[in-house]
């Protein structure tokens, strides 16, 4: 079993930084390879970035490639994202979800574990 649990969401400023977390449990051959998508109310699941576990290779949605950084701690299960210079648009619900095989997909489906979320709002 895996589990996947968010933190770090709340109310920002547009411009401003906030790091999301994602802390996991179980093997770590569970989930080779992480990823977070986002979703706004009306709007579709959104890939946001992926990395492997192993290797730490990275892989970044059109939308927040200049703007975000995803990164993981081996040590500690934990899958990070940080977001810079964040904008109104970036508002939604940002799920990490986990995959056994060693691809970076960008499809929801290719992922087998998910957590719960965590809200995301940018506004002035």
């Amino acid at each position: 079993q895996v589990q996947l649990v968010e933190s770090g969401g709340g109310l920002v400023h547009p411009g401003d930084s906030v790091r999301l977390s994602c802390a996991a449990s179980g093997r770590a051959f569970s989930y080779n390879t992480m990823a977070w998508f986002r979703q706004a109310p009306g709007r579709e699941r959104e890939f946001v970035a992926a990395i492997t576990w192993g290797s730490g290779n990275t892989h970044y949605g059109d939308s927040v490639k200049a703007r975000f950084t995803i990164s993981r701690d081996s040590a500690k299960n934990t899958m990070y994202l940080q977001m810079n210079k964040t904008k109104t648009e970036d508002t939604a619900v940002y799920t990490c979800a986990a995959s056994s095989i060693l691809v970076i997909a960008t499809a929801p489906l290719m992922y087998e574990y998910w957590g719960q979320g965590t809200q995301v709002t940018v506004s002035s």
